[in-house]
């Protein structure tokens, strides 16, 4: 088990995250004391990966509010990365996403530098479930990956928000600095 904080850049917020990758797959458990846009809040999610780094569970708790409950497997019928609510209905916007996006953490950017395994200059587009803290409002969106330094340094870009960061990490992959949005302080 590893156990790290990051804090936000503006200085409002802090996040405690254990993180127990085993063969069988990856568990994290996280909790967040944040702000977004004067809106402060607090927040406690888990993340359930397979062995090769895919999510397939979200669940997000606010304090003292909403809940959201997420499970993605592979359908039935052959359909790729089908996603269904905590009651098993089926969620057709999030098809073909096997990341997520959590606004509220850097955290959430490991899941794809650890999937990808990316080499120095190779770009990859992925679709993500994108979940937005304090609203846990969720949409599918595009987004892109570049491995700048294996290991080291990546690229991320908010393809339908133009948004671009360099992002360093660990050897675990776990992000050391987002420049201008979080910082790892353990």
């Amino acid at each position: 088990m590893k156990a790290v904080r990051w804090s936000q850049q503006d200085g409002t917020g802090l996040e405690h995250l254990v993180l127990d990758e085993t063969g069988d797959g990856v568990v994290v458990e996280s909790a967040v004391v944040g702000e977004d846009e004067s809106h402060p809040f607090g927040l406690v999610y888990r993340i359930e990966c397979d062995a090769r780094w895919q999510v397939t569970r979200l669940a997000l708790k606010l304090a003292g509010g909403a809940t959201l409950d997420l499970h993605r497997r592979d359908g039935d019928n052959g359909d790729a990365h089908a996603w269904s609510n905590a009651h098993g209905e089926p969620q057709e916007l999030l098809r073909g996403c096997i990341d997520v996006d959590i606004t509220a953490t850097p955290f959430t950017n490991t899941l794809p530098i650890r999937r990808l395994q990316l080499e120095r200059g190779e770009r990859r587009v992925i679709r993500v479930v994108y979940v937005r803290v304090p609203e846990l409002s969720v949409s599918a969106v595009e987004q892109a990956y570049t491995c700048i330094e294996p290991n080291h340094r990546y690229r991320y870009e908010g393809l339908d928000t133009g948004f671009t960061a360099d992002i360093t990490v660990d050897e675990s992959g776990l992000v050391l600095d987002y420049p201008g949005l979080y910082k790892r302080v353990v």
